[in-house]
């Protein structure tokens, strides 16, 4: 049976892999103006001397199907899905491996590890956490395999998005720094849709918890104005 303890340790997992995903998918697409454009940015030139193009390449390949996949897992983790704990696991290790093979080559070619160490330390901090709360004794509280709770459930979707949405609405300031070259700050390229996803998520993060909210303190009305409504 799930505890109050382990609906609460869920909650905490789900926007930990929320937000590991979302720092993956950021580390891939931050990643691709070094795979991709590398002769237009003198900084990324190393790269080039040391013909190491294709790795720069596989980095923003493979961080971004990581990251794409951590969203389903989140979605897996949420609705109680056979294997979702064990599939969240995959993906942090997978995770894990690739950030950290990204921020060695960073450090030998580009002299450089921010912000793919923060990619790495948030999927390394995941990944312990998942190892802890996959202990037998929080693991049977938790119960990631088992029919997610509603409410429990909405409130971890709505703080990860409201969590992600910060994250990506501050990007500039956190990434900037390492992304400016002649004191333009690249991060401004992808500024409209940072902003806009940004927006979105932690608006849709803040209704989903006010709906929830409001579905705890008024449930009855909530499901009468929802039957008037067909």
């Amino acid at each position: 049976m799930r505890t109050s303890t382990g609906k609460t340790l869920r909650i905490i997992a789900i926007i930990f892999m929320g937000l590991t995903a979302a720092m993956n998918i950021l580390s891939g697409v931050g990643t691709s103006c070094a795979a991709f454009l590398t002769k237009q940015y003198p900084p990324f030139w190393d790269i080039l001397v040391a013909e190491l193009q294709w790795l720069w390449q596989s980095f923003v390949f493979i961080t971004l199907l990581v990251g794409l996949a951590g969203i389903w897992s989140v979605v897996q983790l949420v609705r109680g899905k056979s294997n979702a704990y064990r599939n969240a696991i995959i993906l942090l290790i997978l995770g894990t491996i690739v950030n950290g093979i990204h921020v060695y080559y960073s450090q030998i070619i580009l002299g450089s590890v921010i912000p793919i160490a923060i990619t790495l330390l948030t999927n390394v901090i995941t990944l312990v956490l998942f190892i802890i709360f996959g202990t037998p004794g929080l693991r049977d509280q938790i119960r990631f395999d088992g029919e997610g709770d509603p409410i429990s459930g909405a409130t971890a979707s709505g703080l990860t998005a409201i969590l992600v949405g910060m994250i990506l609405l501050s990007t500039s300031s956190w990434a900037g720094p390492s992304h400016t070259f002649d004191g333009v700050n690249l991060v401004h390229v992808l500024r409209i849709p940072l902003l806009a996803g940004g927006s979105i998520l932690t608006l849709g993060g803040l209704a989903t918890l006010l709906w929830t909210a409001l579905d705890i303190s008024f449930p009855r009305a909530i499901q009468r104005s929802a039957e008037d409504k067909k």
